[in-house]
């Protein structure tokens, strides 16, 4: 990773330059990434010990628990660390591999939405087809795509920075992202703001409107289900737009407008460290099937890895 002026490291500003404020961050963050890997991890072992959770839905659950754990893993142990350290830099190698995977997970994770809004369609409006659709060569399809367009979209953002960086070194946030980074930028940016919201912004808009229409339609045709038909999927649906909402409107906000940074940005950021932890409790605390098979899993801890997950 050679660029002009021999950047090898970047300083990043953090959060808060507060002592008291850091301290107090320190162990919030803390708190937050424990339970964001033990809820998302507990969520992974539920599925693949209970035969009750065998629905393509889980499947994806799955999927989903494991990009936010290693989206989690990306993010915020470095700003664990920095909030208790007075050096708080990034190599350029370190910082490149972040941005990276940041965008790898994500992306991956924002397109496992749009199949699971799909499952949710294909059972709801589609009950008598259901297992003919949702086959497991089919679900195994999506997720696969789901990560190789996760894949893409990471790679893309790379190749964005990779050659533009050139100039200073200081970062005023606590990641490596694509704005703060366009700010150091050794060239017009004009031109490369567009691509960057091209394929982000541009990205979180459509797919946004995609999982609202498809929400929309999803609830307009619950009509003609019964009355505990009706509960179950709008429970189901309600989980599903709770995390659609938390993760694409902070995602609109910072990649949807033209290539500039402001002092909030940090703020909303931090919302991407939250909704890992959200989606367990999001999850299971709205879902009885999940909940029972948690129960199940606690009282017989020696059917973790007995069970093996079939769509």
């Amino acid at each position: 990773m050679e660029n002009g002026n021999n950047v090898t490291e970047f300083i990043l500003l953090g959060i808060t330059k507060n002592p008291g404020l850091r301290k107090i961050f320190f162990a919030l963050f803390l708190v937050m990434y424990v339970v964001t890997v033990l809820g998302n991890l507990l969520i992974v072992a539920t599925v693949i010990a209970s035969r009750r959770l065998r629905s393509p839905m889980y499947f994806f659950l799955i999927s989903l628990s494991l990009a936010d754990v290693n989206y989690s893993c990306v993010l915020v142990p470095k700003l664990i660390v920095d909030l208790l350290s007075e050096s708080t830099t990034i190599s350029l190698e370190g910082c490149m591999t972040q941005l990276f995977a940041e965008h790898f997970f994500g992306g991956a994770a924002i397109i496992l939405l749009i199949v699971m809004a799909y499952d949710r369609y294909v059972a709801i409006c589609k009950p008598l087809h259901y297992a003919t659709i949702m086959s497991p060569g089919l679900c195994c399809l999506m997720v696969a795509g789901s990560w190789v367009g996760g894949l893409v979209h990471a790679t893309i953002q790379l190749l964005f920075m990779i050659q533009i960086l050139c100039g200073p070194n200081v970062i005023d946030h606590f990641m490596c992202d694509l704005f703060p980074l366009l700010k150091l930028a050794c060239m017009d940016t004009h031109i490369l703001g567009l691509l960057v919201i091209l394929n982000s912004g541009v990205m979180c808009a459509t797919i946004f409107l995609i999982l609202i229409a498809s929400y929309v339609v999803i609830l307009c045709s619950l009509k003609s289900c019964s009355a505990e038909g009706r509960h179950k999927a709008l429970s189901t649906c309600g989980s599903h737009l709770m995390v659609v909402m938390l993760f694409f409107v902070p995602c609109i906000f910072l990649y949807m407008r033209p290539v500039d940074t402001y002092p909030i940005d940090k703020a909303v950021a931090v919302s991407f460290t939250v909704v890992p932890m959200l989606n367990p409790l999001i999850y299971t605390l709205r879902n009885a099937d999940v909940k029972n098979a948690m129960k199940e899993l606690w009282k017989k801890p020696g059917t973790l890895g007995v069970t093996n997950l079939h769509v």
